[in-house]
């Protein structure tokens, strides 16, 4: 038949390579068990659809660039009794602050799993169909400069406006450059009020003075990012350092014994 021929070009014209790989096996499907062509042609676009999420699932997975194996299944939150698992899972569906533009920050010492709780809080953002990029603040701090020193940093801020959500780890470390604090106070402006910010930092506001050299500066980015933003602070022992002590023990009764 001609239309068995003409179909499959058909469909790889339009772009639609499950339907173009699945048509036939459906097809006899449909003939066994008399489906009519609405149902026929429902299935052919249910699989194209799917397909198509997943592809860009993997796409946004992969563009995000979260560090592995860190997410809400392996994070525990018994060593952090501040937090409320509902509410980190309500945070992680995006609903309550991606549409808005509001920005959630992370606190607390080195070691208590800032990184490991916003890095699962994106990965289920990407799951929820969001666009999100992770970075530590320092390398995106350094990117940016770059893009500076070629006058090409409005382009740079509108690339990174694609994603719904910026992680950025370590926002601490930023070295205390007058250069580099400028244009992370260049990106929080460039997302305020417009696209969402996930922050981590191991310094509370009283102490961004360490960061922005500029005082006017750090109260002014601190203004910003807490104007919508919710603040969760991990006020514990750090996780790496009971670990430490806990090797150390262990090695201790072994040489005991």
């Amino acid at each position: 038949m001609r239309e068995t021929a003409v179909l499959p070009m058909l469909l790889n014209q339009l772009r639609l390579p499950t339907m173009s790989s699945l048509w036939e096996g459906l097809n006899r499907e449909a003939i066994q068990q008399g489906w009519t062509p609405v149902r026929y042609l429902t299935a052919l676009c249910e699989h194209e659809v799917s397909d198509r999420d997943n592809r860009r699932l993997k796409r946004n997975m992969a563009s995000a660039q979260l560090p592995r194996g860190k997410s809400l299944a392996t994070f525990d939150f018994s060593a952090v009794p501040s937090l409320n698992k509902s509410q980190i899972t309500a945070f992680a569906s995006g609903d309550v602050w991606l549409k808005d533009g509001g920005n959630l920050l992370i606190f607390g010492p080195s070691g208590v799993g800032k990184t490991h709780l916003a890095a699962a809080i994106g990965e289920k953002l990407v799951e929820s169909g969001y666009r999100v990029l992770f970075s530590k603040t320092t390398e995106i701090v350094q990117k940016l400069q770059a893009a500076k020193r070629a006058l090409a940093l409005p382009s740079a801020l509108e690339k990174l406006d694609r994603y719904d959500c910026l992680i950025l780890d370590d926002f601490g470390y930023v070295q205390k450059d007058q250069s580099e604090t400028n244009v992370l106070f260049e990106l929080i402006c460039e997302r305020y009020e417009n696209k969402s910010l996930l922050i981590t930092c191991n310094q509370v506001f009283a102490e961004w003075d360490k960061i922005f050299i500029d005082k006017t500066m750090a109260v002014a980015a601190a203004d910003r990012l807490i104007h919508h933003a919710t603040i969760l602070e991990l006020n514990v022992e750090s996780y790496r350092r009971k670990a430490a002590l806990a090797r150390a023990n262990n090695q201790s009764k072994l040489e005991m014994a």
